[in-house]
């Protein structure tokens, strides 16, 4: 049964993006009793983010399970995400060390993913999917938002609500229009990828290749293909432009225990960039919020940020959803989102800038690095925080460094 509109407002809440973050929040709005307007630039329902990890780590994993996505994800041959990351000091393998099974997430290219998660937004009652409809400006009163402007194939509207939600991207045009700032921090890697079919990988698990300061990684997806990523440091552009391709497949070539790349079929062309800052913004103002990585872009070698896009829509529903369905404290609502999104992505974001200079290893991940190859409990304790399902703190609280410094003395004793 549909409510009534309230008066003023077209919808409860209006969404910019129908990507993995829109398309969630709009879900878990709706169940809760929202009437939402969920808008897409693109007019194709098929349409899909190709620059991706294509990767949903363990942290996103509860999200998936709420939306019901589950079944349906595996039923279309989505790979559930166990990996081996490769350091100068060996394989660390959390999947080898004895205990009960790790939490794990699912790779699934985005061209399965993306159309999967709208038609499900679609099949929502409450949710109005508006494709063709890309955002053009913010109706703002009394200093705060109350609506957009949208280019539509009818032309020019107004939409109103009583929450926009900004889910475009890491150049949100919702932020820019809100003139919420963006603290951009560098990232000394450039990045190519390609999809693989056939790719041979010991034990069918996704790699990484932490080659500090250069990266790779590969990983198993849907329909037996396999995302490729190469992310070499600056200094190596000038050599790669010469020759994308033939500097790609060298580049694999020569990784430790590298997978065989001539015996694959490539079904994808080699796509990139050379520029991909990360990107913080504060995720809410007065009528507005920000999630996935219209908030915050991490750096694309974590594989991280279509977990955090679908954890953003998760806690943003949990604490705007009474107050947009008319239950009033919008205000305190928002602040209650900005506060959990700070606490639990900010100690994150601080760590992976810090990385994303391209620097050596510094003491503490020499020691974290190196231990974890030589001790099974601390490969998993690795996994844990790759997954982000524990922060820096715990990552790194006394009782685990000191483990860390036994292991590494008693490597040395060896």
């Amino acid at each position: 049964m549909t409510k009534p509109e309230s008066a003023g407002h077209d919808y409860d809440v209006v969404i910019g993006g129908a990507s993995l973050a829109g398309c969630a929040a709009a879900i878990l709005l709706a169940r809760r009793g929202a009437r939402v307007a969920l808008l897409e630039r693109r007019s194709r329902p098929m349409a899909y983010k190709v620059l991706c990890t294509h990767s949903l780590s363990a942290n996103g994993t509860p999200v998936l399970a709420e939306l019901g996505l589950i079944p349906a994800l595996e039923k279309a041959g989505a790979v559930r995400n166990e990996a081996r990351w490769y350091t100068r000091w060996g394989w660390i393998e959390p999947g080898a060390a004895p205990g009960p099974e790790l939490p794990y997430g699912y790779n699934v290219r985005r061209s399965t993913l993306d159309p999967l998660l709208r038609s499900r937004a679609a099949e929502t009652p409450g949710v109005d999917v508006l494709l063709g409809h890309q955002v053009t400006g913010l109706l703002q009163e009394g200093g705060r938002t109350v609506g957009v402007r949208a280019s539509t194939p009818g032309g020019e509207r107004e939409i109103r609500a009583r929450l926009v939600v900004g889910a475009d991207g890491k150049d949100s045009a919702v932020a820019g229009f809100a003139g919420v700032p963006t603290r951009k921090h560098e990232n000394a890697r450039f990045g190519y990828l390609a999809h693989f079919r056939n790719l041979p990988l010991r034990d069918g698990i996704s790699h990484a290749w932490f080659l500090v300061p250069d990266m790779a990684y590969a990983f198993p997806n849907d329909d037996g293909v396999t995302v490729v990523a190469v992310l070499p440091h600056k200094k190596r552009l000038p050599a790669f432009r010469e020759d994308l391709e033939g500097s790609f497949l060298e580049f694999v070539r020569s990784l430790p225990d590298a997978p065989d790349i001539d015996s694959a079929e490539r079904v994808t062309k080699i796509t990139g960039t050379i520029d991909y800052p990360l990107h913080t913004r504060r995720a809410t103002a007065p009528g507005l919020a920000l999630i996935g990585d219209a908030a915050l872009t991490g750096d694309p070698l974590w594989g991280v940020g279509c977990g955090w896009a679908l954890q953003s829509a998760q806690w943003l529903t949990e604490a705007v959803a009474p107050a947009v369905t008319g239950g009033g404290g919008l205000d305190r609502a928002l602040a209650v989102y900005a506060r959990q999104h700070r606490r639990r992505l900010g100690g994150h974001q601080y760590l992976a800038a810090d990385f994303a200079k391209g620097r050596p290893f510094n003491p503490m991940e020499r020691l974290m690095f190196s231990a974890a190859a030589r001790d099974g409990a601390l490969a998993r304790h690795m996994h844990l925080f790759a997954s982000r399902l524990i922060g820096p703190l715990r990552f790194l609280n006394p009782v685990v460094v000191t483990r860390a410094a036994v292991v590494n003395l008693r490597h040395r004793r060896a």
